[in-house]
């Protein structure tokens, strides 16, 4: 009989592809180097990320279907392939001057391997953890938004003593390595199963396997009206978020009057709260419910959003922004899970990957609003009092779809009385 892996190493191997992945939030540290070297300017270093960030969201749309045919193993060495090859190929692009090549290789295949690697091993997770579904894939997308501060002074390092193209050589084959062994380990549990502990109070009925509402594909979930309302929510959810992180250093210098180098630190101590809020709060909604944990998020930022321009001081201003940054990342982090509730993990990678279109959309809607608004008025302010209106849609949206619940949970109720009378 063969031996069922360990969830906890299963959960390791996630959080190994999500850290090598998520090192794409520290592209910022290419910058500076890219610009002195070749005298390319910001926005055309700048555009290679959001190419990346791209081509995260299409790939994990269209490559969803092949996570769920081919398994998490053949997905995440998928993953490695690209990912490995595009930084590999990043620092060809480099050695030859080629911005068009980087554009290539990190932007579109590093793109593709991140769409692939980030939607691989979460659709798994779900199945091997029905006890505590946001915890696991809290772990693991945590993995993603704790990465780029693992990430950022290695590549400091490594651009200081070995330059530019070397790094992403380095670099690259590295990635390639982490995320082909995690890869190797990854797995589908058997059909049934249950965790020791978990099974035993199963059994005994004490406790019962929380019934997800329905178990439908991927192109059955897309006709249903509440795969948009959750696909609206995250991406308001990112769009303000991510317009926050995009222009966090000069907002908190032009509303506080943080110096340079104070609003540097600030934005790196933000980080930790997004990593820490993708666990946190995913395994909160493991307690209160996923339907609970987004009208809190929303309820919560309506009124920071709300306030923001108008606080001057200093310790509430950058308090105000840590909850702001727990929620954007919790948001990221409970929505597999979610998922699993409305839809069931029948196709769960897929419809996630559906979902993540959301993503692609607003990293490109989200920061462009803000530089907008900043051009526009002089400052930043008016993009904040505009995100606390969109948050107000999303707190809405988040009410209607339990409407939507009520209704399937009143429809399987009767289902189930049916089935038992008729046996």
């Amino acid at each position: 009989m063969k031996k069922t892996k360990n969830r906890w190493l299963i959960a390791a191997s996630a959080v190994g592809i999500h850290i090598s992945i998520g090192s794409v939030y520290a592209w910022s540290n290419f910058t500076n180097p890219l610009i002195d070297e070749f005298g390319w300017s910001a926005k055309q270093v700048q555009f290679t990320f959001s190419l990346a960030i791209l081509f995260l969201g299409l790939s994990a749309a269209f490559l969803g279907h092949f996570v769920e045919k081919y398994g998490p193993r053949s997905a995440g060495l998928l993953a490695s392939g690209f990912f490995g090859a595009g930084v590999i190929g990043a620092g060809f692009a480099v050695s030859i001057g080629s911005l068009p090549l980087l554009y290539i290789t990190y932007g579109v295949l590093g793109g593709i391997g991140l769409g692939v690697g980030y939607i691989a091993p979460v659709s798994t997770l779900v199945k091997w953890f029905p006890d505590r579904r946001g915890l696991a894939t809290g772990l693991a997308i945590m993995g993603f938004g704790f990465s780029a501060a693992i990430a950022s002074p290695v590549m400091e390092l490594l651009l200081n003593s070995v330059g530019t193209a070397n790094t992403f050589y380095i670099l690259g084959i590295s990635y390639l390595v982490i995320m082909t062994l995690s890869s190797l380990y990854l797995e589908k549990p058997a059909e049934g199963w249950l965790p020791e502990g978990f099974k035993e109070k199963v059994q005994a009925g004490k406790t019962k396997i929380k019934e997800d509402l329905s178990q439908l594909t991927a192109n059955e979930a897309i006709k249903t009206s509440r795969f948009y309302y959750l696909w609206i929510m995250l991406f308001i959810n990112v769009t303000c978020g991510i317009a926050i992180l995009s222009a966090a250093k000069p907002l908190a210098e032009e509303s506080i009057g943080l110096s340079t180098a104070e609003a540097a630190a600030l934005v790196g101590v933000l980080g930790i709260f997004n990593g820490l809020g993708r666990l946190g709060w995913a395994s909160v909604s493991d307690y209160i419910g996923r339907p609970n944990t987004y009208t809190t998020f929303f309820a919560l930022q309506i009124v920071l959003f709300a306030l923001l321009p108008f606080t001057t001081e200093a310790i509430l201003f950058q308090v105000m922004l840590a909850i702001v940054y727990t929620c954007y990342g919790g948001g990221f982090a409970s929505i597999p899970a979610y998922i699993g509730d409305l839809f069931g993990t029948k196709q769960l990678g897929a419809i996630h990957g559906y979902i993540l279109t959301a993503w692609a959309a607003a990293g490109l809607a989200g920061p462009m609003f803000a530089a907008w608004m900043k051009d526009t008025t002089g400052s930043y302010a008016g993009s904040l009092t505009f995100f606390a209106g969109m948050f107000v849609i999303a707190l809405a949206i988040s009410l209607i779809i339990r409407r939507d619940i009520t209704r399937l949970r009143k429809e399987n109720a009767l289902k189930n009385e049916s089935k038992t009378l008729a046996g």
